[in-house]
């Protein structure tokens, strides 16, 4: 399974961005997913995380109000709208994801390669 995330970029702070994760691969189950992020010089943090079905979401305190967490199970993505972004936002921001494959039933956890999010004032 293969995590690629995309949509980061240079933004202002105050404005807006909506990363996704694409999820490809063959017989594979996806269950929890989540995007974490790690600024220089800090430690990786999850940010948010979504169950399988979408029906639970869990933020870190620092972005809740400002960032959403969804998925689209069909197309195997995953997605995070940022508003209100601050300079503190500034981070790679990494998707990740754990489930199962389905013919071994094996469980599998893995990351994307991570994107940068740049909030200047």
């Amino acid at each position: 399974v293969t995590l690629v995330e995309s949509g980061g970029g240079l933004v202002q702070a105050g404005g807006s961005l909506r990363l996704s994760c694409a999820a490809s691969g063959s017989a594979f189950s996806i269950n929890t997913m989540g995007w974490y992020r790690q600024a220089p010089g800090k430690q990786r943090e999850l940010v948010a995380a979504i169950s399988s079905g979408g029906g639970s979401t869990q933020y870190a305190d620092s972005v809740k109000d400002r960032f959403t967490i969804s998925r689209d199970n069909v197309k195997n993505r995953l997605y995070l709208q940022m508003n209100s972004l601050k300079l503190e936002d500034t981070a790679v921001y990494y998707c990740n994801a754990g489930g199962l494959f389905v013919l071994t039933d094996k469980y599998f956890e893995v990351w994307g390669q991570g994107i940068m999010v740049t909030v200047s004032s």
